[in-house]
Order: C-alpha cells, then structure tokens, then sequence
C-alpha cells in the first residue's frame, strides 16, 4: 500500500482553479479502485491519498495524469508500507494486496 503526501507548491487561489479537475482524477481513481482514501490536510497545504495499487511505479505513472501535477501545482510523496495489522472493515482493502 502506499500513503501519498500531496503538498501545494502554487497558491490557493491556483489549486482552486484546478480543484474540479482534481476530484474528477480522484474519482476516477476510486472507481478503478486505485484509491482507497483521500483528503485534504489541515491546515490547507495538501492533502492526502491511500492507494492499494500494486506498484510504485503503477502509481507514479498514475499521479503524472493528476492535474495539480500536470498544472505544477503540487508535489507527491510516496510512501510505500506493507499493513500488518487492520480493522476488520479493512479487509477487503488488504486482500486486495498481493
């Protein structure tokens, strides 16, 4: 699994402009089921976003298409970890995993 630190690297103002589009990349993903969580940090600097993909490199290609990258308006942080221990309304999430 990988946690994904999403930090704005253009004013507010920017990433407002681009939000829309943003949600749309993220919805997509949820439905493809890349995504597992996401959100935004507080403060407002970034946010954040669980992926289940298999791997790094998958994701990476994955976040090129985000429009707060291809706008140059954020930068991504992956963190790679391997769960080793859930919630059981978890599950379905972990065995995803290979």
């Amino acid at each position: 699994m990988f946690v994904v630190i999403v930090t704005y690297i253009k004013p507010l103002e920017v990433i407002d402009k681009y939000l829309a589009e943003h949600r749309a990349f993220l919805d997509e993903g949820y439905k493809k089921d890349f995504f597992v969580v996401s959100g935004t940090q507080n403060p407002r600097v970034g946010g954040i976003i669980i992926s289940q993909l298999k791997s790094r490199e998958q994701l990476e290609k994955l976040l090129k298409q985000d429009p707060f990258s291809l706008q140059e308006a954020a930068e991504y942080k992956i963190i790679e970890f391997t769960p080793t221990r859930h919630h059981k309304n978890f599950s379905p999430f972990i065995d995803l995993l290979p």
